[in-house]
């Protein structure tokens, strides 16, 4: 198994850092009663860390989204809320492990099979955990606005499959490696 250091991990780790505090910013602003802007650049994080696991493999994708995470949160708490950061990280980290893991679980199977799914669970569990810490007790609706987000990341991971598909030929896919010890 190969490790790489967090040089060899910087484009990933600097898509996935600026992903998260755009998204972070744009889930502040609704553009009707059930949607926000972040529900249209959240989903890319899916992408990056898709793209990483296979290229890469199950750890190198752990540590981007770790680090992309500490990264976001910091620049969140200042460039959104505090709140909004705490509730991006929470769900952030739950959502990409799970992501991950059902990624590895489902990697030998059709091409589009392993990112579409990874995707769709972890937007589940990243939507409820996000929109419940964010803005409960808050005067938005975000029952609504959560249902209408899951929705919106639903069809963008339709959507992103094309890009995935297409930066695929770029990369040469490593075998799973989720049996594999993580290293620091």
């Amino acid at each position: 198994m190969k490790t790489y250091n967090l040089m060899a991990l910087r484009w990933p780790i600097l898509a996935m850092t600026c992903v998260l505090v755009v998204s972070n910013i744009a889930v502040m602003y609704a553009i009707n009663d059930w949607l926000t802007w972040g529900a249209f650049t959240y989903p890319l994080v899916f992408l990056v860390t898709d793209i990483t696991n296979r290229t890469l493999g199950a750890t190198a994708a752990r540590k981007v989204a770790l680090v992309g995470f500490a990264l976001a949160v910091v620049l969140s708490v200042y460039l959104a809320t505090p709140q909004i950061a705490l509730a991006s990280g929470a769900a952030f980290l739950t959502a990409q492990m799970l992501d991950i893991t059902a990624f590895n679980r489902l990697r030998t199977l059709s091409w589009w099979k392993a990112p579409l799914i990874g995707s769709l669970l972890a937007s589940v569990i990243d939507t409820g955990i996000f929109f419940y810490i964010a803005f409960y007790g808050s005067d938005m609706n975000w029952l609504t606005l959560a249902a209408g987000d899951l929705a919106m990341k639903c069809l963008m991971a339709v959507i992103l499959l094309l890009p995935y598909k297409a930066l695929l030929p770029r990369f040469a896919a490593v075998p799973d490696d989720s049996t594999a010890r993580p290293t620091a």
